[in-house]
């Protein structure tokens, strides 16, 4: 039944034609709808005049203010932004006086109440999920099936190791918390430095020291190429990079036998194997996390000379990316490497539908793929929420993790990762978390503060290292 307000002016009896009604004529959502939580972003109301919101309106969803609602084009509705949860019975609160007549300020169209409720999740029906990684491998499998017992029961706690093969950032969250992280992450991302020049990765002493003490070893790959045929690394870090716009090195060309990109491919990977063949050999079992945000701005609708991958991996579209992880896979399998859980990082599309598309395209497939992780850096628990809501949409078979995080930075403001028991409050249940290292964010130098770390290790969700089950 449509709501209506009829305002009579405050002039003479007989000016009718300052009478205004309101009337509310559509809605998106109707009175007890069940809706799907991942792709309800908004709620539109429509009426029967043009309106505006009241610069005091106190519109509230479940008790909580709501920022944001707008007018539509035609000014003939308002749009008010959700974020939604899965399970979870809702109550919309437009309250008398928030929405006003456009051409009578003095007008308002009467409280509306509604009241809906969104379709349970996934996370309760994890059959559809396998409950064994696509190793055979003995501590690969025991690591796997316990990320996927706490699986949407509870998520992972995990920091990036300072640049290369310690457990630096891991200490000093002790030092702060009293507790350590479940995980520590190593990046390979200086195995091109010769051996004892710099670091030596074939010393696996802080990787063993860390399993060893129970925790879980994490390792990712910023694979760096020389910026060209002719450089030559330097023993400093000089000479190389990642990024495409910085080197001649070819994607494609990396697949091709007899081109310098496929000899440095292969040499890089047979140092990591090495490496990989060691950790095995003392028994224990990592995830891996190579050719993370392979897509980078490439799934931008309008192309620009700024969307593009980020990365050399990726430069060449979806296509070769895949083959380069496939190649990949199969290599390490040859060479024996099968202690390894396999993890993707997906770009999605930033929550932003209206201009990018999803990066479904640079997915593997099930059959090289273990979990899928998503990098979020400045997002807030609601944010956090829509991007695990997406993922696991797209990713049915795959647990979903938070790859890499830590604040970020808007129009040149700061913007701070959403607290992680927020997040999970907001249904962003990812099965473990990873911070980022190096921000200079208090006593810890990574991209949390203090006060972040101090709430993520004391919360009842979170899994530290002193809560791990023998796992090697």
């Amino acid at each position: 039944m449509a709501v209506a307000l009829l305002a009579l002016s405050c002039g003479d009896d007989d000016d009718s034609s300052s009478q205004v009604t309101v009337t509310l004529q559509s809605q998106s959502i109707k009175e007890r709808a069940e809706v799907d939580a991942a792709s309800t972003t908004e709620i539109t109301l429509t009426y029967n005049v043009p309106v505006r919101v009241a610069h005091a309106a106190n519109i509230t969803l479940n008790g909580k203010k709501i920022e944001g609602t707008s007018r539509s084009s035609d000014m003939m509705g308002i749009t008010v932004p959700v974020t939604l949860a899965e399970g979870i019975s809702y109550t919309l609160l437009v309250p008398s006086g928030s929405i006003l007549a456009n051409s009578d300020g003095r007008v308002s169209a009467p409280s509306f109440t509604l009241n809906f409720k969104t379709r349970e999740g996934q996370l309760d029906q994890k059959g559809h999920i396998s409950m064994t990684p696509l190793t055979t491998n003995a501590a690969a499998v025991t690591l796997y099936k316990y990320f996927y017992k706490q699986y949407g029961e509870k998520v992972i706690s995990s920091v990036m190791a300072n640049v290369n093969w310690n457990n630096d950032c891991a200490k000093k969250v002790h030092a702060l918390t009293g507790k350590y992280p479940a995980m520590n992450c190593y990046d390979f991302i200086h195995i091109y430095v010769p051996k004892n020049n710099w670091i030596d990765y074939t010393n696996i002493s802080p990787v063993k020291e860390w399993a060893d003490a129970g925790g879980i070893v994490q390792l990712m790959w910023h694979f760096n190429v020389p910026k060209s045929a002719t450089t030559t690394p330097g023993a400093d870090g000089s000479g190389v990079t990642c990024t495409p716009s910085e080197t001649t090195f070819k994607a494609a060309n990396a697949l091709k036998d007899g081109t310098w990109e496929n000899m440095w491919f292969y040499r890089q990977m047979d140092k990591v194997v090495a490496v990989m063949l060691q950790l095995k050999q003392a028994g224990i079992a990592a995830t891996w996390r190579p050719f993370h945000e392979a897509a980078g701005n490439a799934t931008a609708k309008q192309q620009a000379d700024w969307t593009k991958s980020w990365f050399w991996w990726g430069y060449d579209g979806a296509e070769v990316y895949k083959r380069l992880w496939t190649t990949m896979y199969d290599y390490f399998q040859q060479k024996g490497v099968d202690n390894l859980i396999w993890i993707w990082t997906t770009q999605n599309f930033n929550g932003n539908s209206a201009q990018y598309r999803q990066d479904t395209d640079w997915y593997p497939g099930d059959a090289y793929v273990d979990i899928v992780a998503r990098d979020l850096y400045g997002c807030n628990a609601a944010q956090n929420a829509q991007e695990f809501r997406e993922i696991q949409a797209a990713y049915p078979n795959k647990m979903v993790v938070l790859g890499e995080c830590g604040y970020g930075t808007v129009n040149k403001t700061r913007k701070e990762q959403g607290n992680i028991g927020d997040c999970w409050t907001a249904g962003a249940k990812w099965s473990h978390f990873m911070v980022w290292y190096q921000g200079s964010q208090g006593s810890t130098d990574t991209m949390c503060s203090d006060d972040w770390w101090k709430s993520a290790m004391s919360n009842a969700n979170v899994i530290t290292r002193e809560q791990l089950p023998a796992l090697k």
